[in-house]
Formats: structure tokens, sequence, C-alpha cells
């Protein structure tokens, strides 16, 4: 059932008065949720069970703490179709979108789960100590990742499960031993409470110390502010906008005591066209690209908003059959009203720019939030004189760049900025006689394809989804996959520490049996 309320840790709480309700995008109203904005006293409640929380949750085993995660997994699948429901009520995406998302949401926490099981992930690296060393004695030194603090993570909009109260982000700090308070969605806020009640389900079924999660409402950006402003907050994780984003990572360096944000924003996910992809596949990657721009109505961060060629006379007929393929799909809803004003705003000021011919756009009326599709084509020379080409238009939209030649081609990646992902469509031999190119694209974006489509981010240890600023804030670091993890940890060194006091991972019997770094070489052998 849905309230309204604030998990403040285990207890549902609502001490203020400013509601708001959330909304049905299909519908074009109102849901009949009412939710209450967090109080500044409820963030400190929140906020100071959660650093009380840490002293406890930091120490839990791995195995503890797996078995935490792998329980959130199973409270998410019992909440069954009410949770399904509220997703696609609050979302407008179909029952099929929500069900897959639940499952890579679930499957994450299980990935974590399994990480920690196994638990080699903290990097446990031994010196021992060598007394007879000449000039000096050698000292004992022992290093490892721990747990930073309290996380304040905040709901995506496009993704209400799997970037959202019990996704990426939150899977990541729980598993690293940080507690979590979660700025809720206000697109999403019912999705997001039902996912609390799972995760406080999980947690008090699993024994874990109360304030290990938290969820708090908000329609504005004050909570927010707040959170990332509350001096017992070591970390933020944002999934959204360049402008929200930018806004957080400035706030968070200005505190007295700066901590980490580790923000995933903007992309426009430029495509390279190489010769043979267009000579032998034109078609075909026109169908796969028109089907990549339009899925969740264009609502990816991966989304394929640039695509890029040299000037032929089949890329022309790529463009063309790009533009029959694009127009004859139709539009799907988007999230909100909203975030559907601002596509339209966005499409119509890149179509205002000059030197841009339309492609494909889509005629017909369509129902109240639901995005029409449209494809512009532009020379290289009006690209790179107008930055205001290079932005995303978050939806079904995309942008062809015909470029002269292969320096130009060069000359246009290297003025892009940061992106999540590149794509090189062509063949293995033009690789190298493209060299300058694919350095080029390598240098701005954090995942390189070869022969596919940017959108769909398949959750591995391989997976790096993060780029350059200002797809991320830190392109060290991967917001997908277990690698995440070390966004919330930091590395601590033990110095001649006496063995029962060093974390198990240290001792020289090697309790946890996981593979360490011992004198230069990685064993999982104990100290003899």
């Amino acid at each position: 059932m849905i309230t309204g309320k604030n998990y403040i840790g285990k207890d549902l709480s609502s001490k203020g008065n400013q509601t708001y309700n959330t909304f049905d995008p299909n519908a074009n109203q109102a849901t009949e949720w009412t939710f209450y904005e967090a109080t500044k006293e409820e963030i400190d409640s929140a906020v100071g069970k959660a650093d009380k929380a840490f002293q406890l949750y930091k120490n839990l085993s791995g195995a503890k703490k797996a078995q935490f995660l792998e329980a959130i997994a199973e409270e998410i699948e019992a909440l069954g179709d009410e949770l399904i429901q509220a997703y696609c009520k609050e979302s407008g995406l179909p029952q099929g979108r929500a069900m897959g998302e639940r499952g890579r949401t679930m499957g994450q926490l299980r990935a974590f789960a399994e990480l920690l099981k196994e638990g080699s992930w903290v990097e446990a690296t031994i010196d021992t100590a060598q007394a007879d060393r000449q000039p000096f004695p050698k000292l004992d030194l022992r290093k490892m990742l721990l747990p930073i603090g309290p996380i304040a993570v905040f709901g995506s909009s496009n993704f209400p499960f799997a970037f959202s109260t019990a996704g990426g982000d939150t899977a990541s700090a729980l598993a690293a031993g940080c507690p979590v308070i979660v700025k809720s969605h206000p697109m999403h806020a019912g999705t997001g409470e039902l996912v609390s009640s799972a995760i406080i389900k999980a947690a008090e079924r699993t024994g874990m110390p109360d304030g290990v999660f938290s969820n708090l409402n908000s329609s504005g950006i004050e909570v927010g502010q707040q959170l990332v402003l509350h001096p017992k907050v070591k970390g933020v994780g944002f999934t959204g906008s360049i402008k929200g984003g930018t806004a957080l990572y400035k706030l968070a360096n200005e505190r007295k005591e700066p901590i980490p944000v580790f923000a995933e924003m903007g992309s426009i996910n430029p495509v390279v066209v190489l010769p043979s992809a267009l000579q032998e596949k034109g078609v075909f990657w026109a169908q796969q690209y028109a089907g990549s721009v339009m899925l969740g109505a264009g609502q990816f961060c991966t989304n394929p908003g640039l695509i890029l060629g040299v000037k032929s006379t089949s890329l022309d007929a790529f463009i063309d059959a790009l533009g029959e393929e694009i127009e004859k799909l139709e539009p799907s809803c988007m999230l909100h009203p909203n975030i559907h004003s601002n596509y339209e705003k966005g499409k119509e000021e890149v179509s205002a720019q000059g030197g841009t011919d339309v492609v494909a756009v889509y005629k017909k009326q369509t129902a109240p939030n639901y995005a029409g599709q449209k494809v512009l084509t532009v020379n290289g020379v009006n690209f790179l004189k107008n930055p205001k080409l290079h932005q995303e238009v978050f939806g079904p939209f995309s942008l062809v760049v015909r470029c002269a030649d292969a320096n130009e081609l060069t000359e246009v990646l290297n003025c892009l900025e940061g992106q999540l992902t590149g794509t090189v469509l062509g063949n293995a031999e033009e690789i190298e006689r493209y060299g300058s190119v694919i350095d080029a694209l390598q240098g701005r974006v954090g995942r390189l394809i070869f022969n596919g489509v940017p959108t769909g981010v398949e959750v591995c240890p391989s997976m790096q989804h993060g780029g350059p600023f200002p797809a991320s804030t830190d392109s060290r670091f991967t917001s997908v996959g277990v690698s995440a993890i070390k966004r919330w940890v930091r590395p601590v060194s033990f110095q001649n520490w006496p063995q029962e006091a060093l974390p198990e991972a240290l001792r020289d019997n090697n309790p946890l049996s996981i593979m360490r770094i011992v004198d230069s070489e990685h064993t999982n052998k104990k100290i003899e």
C-alpha cells in the first residue's frame, strides 16, 4: 500500500504539511497518490540514523551483507503485480519494460551479493616486514578498501527501478558497507515507496541496523541540497541531467569537507558510420538505428543522438533509408509532461539552427505526452561552428552529420564533449585505416561499440557506464556492474598492526580465503 510518507529507517513519517502527487502520463492526469515533502527534521533524523547504523554495518561480514542484498531482491519480487502496476502508471512505460527492468534490478543486487561472498573485491595487499633489510628495516604494511560512510542517492526519472531506489547506486553502496538515504524521484515516488518497503523488510529479516536505509520524498531541489550539504553524508550518487548533476557536484565541493559526487549525466553517443557499413549493410543499419532512436521514446542515456559519416552517395542512401524506417514507427509515451515539453523545446531549438535539413519527422497528431520523432542532417562545417548542435535532445531525435572527409570527421569528434558511448559501424580493416578517427572517438567515450547499437547496457564486471565530463563527473568509475562498488570505498593502510586487531582480509591466516597480493604475488595462501 502506498501511503505517501517518508521512510526514516524502518519508521514511516509525515511531519510536514507540503504535499504533491505523482502523474500518470498515459492518462494525462495526476495519480491519487499524495506524498509528503520531507522536512529538515526528517532529513536530520534519516542521516543521523544512517550515521549510527554505519558504525555497525561497516563491520558486518561480506556474507551477512550478501544475505541482506539477496533478501532485498526477494522482497522486491514478492511485491508482485502491485509494483509493476505502480511503475507503469507513474512512468507511462509498458509492462514488458517494467518486468525487464525489475529483473535487471534484482540481478544487480544478487551480483553484488556474489561479489561479497567471494570477498576479493577489497583488494587486500600485504607487504610483510623485513627486519634484516639494509640499510633500513622494512615495516609491515597492509592495505584494503573500506567504506566511506552514509551515501545520498538520487532516483533517476527514466529508470524507476534500475537507477533509482534499489538501483545500481543503492546496491553498490550497501554492498560496500555504506548506509543509503534515497531522495526519491518525484515522478515515481509511489514506485519508490513500494521498493523502499521491500528494502526495509529485508533489513529487518536479516538483522540490519535501523537506519541502514531511508527514503525521502520531495518534488523540489531543497531536500536534495540539504542532503548533499549534511556533514554526516559522505558521498552522492546521481543519474540525471547535466544541470542537476553539476549543481550537486558544485555544492558538494563547496562544503567545509568536500565529498565525492558520482553523477551520470548527458550524452549524445556519437555513431561513426564507415564506408563498408554503408555499402554492405546500409539498409540494415538504417533499420537498426531507427529502432534504437525510438526505443523507450528516446529516453535512454545511451540514445544515439549523433550519427557521423563521410559524404558519399551511399551515406545519402543510408540517410534516406533511416528517414523512411523511422517514419514507419509509432510514437510512444514519455515519462512526464515536463519531459515531453522539454523534448519539444529542444527539438525545435536544434531544428531552427542554420544549415540543418529535415530527414524525417512524424507528421500525424499524437496523444498527449507522446513524442513525435525527428531526424535532421547538417554538414561538418556548420556542425563545427555551432555548439548548439552538439547538445543532447532527450527523446526520439537524432542528427546526421555529413563530413567532407576523414580529417573533418576527426575534427568533429575532437570538438565533442565527453560521452558515455561511441559506436563504429564498418569492418575490422577500416579500424586501422581510420586510426585517427578511432583515436578521437576513444578519447571522448567510456564504452566503444563495434557494429551494434548503444542502447542496452549489460550488467556485468566488464561494463563501463561513465565517460569524460559531462557524461559523468569522474570517468574513472562506472555506475553499472560490480566495479561500481569502488565509488563508495577508500584505501586504508595498517602499519605494524597486531594480528588480532587487523580486519580479517589482512590477517596472516587469511580466514576469508580471498585472493590477495602478498609481497607482490597474487595468492590465496596463508602467510606462514
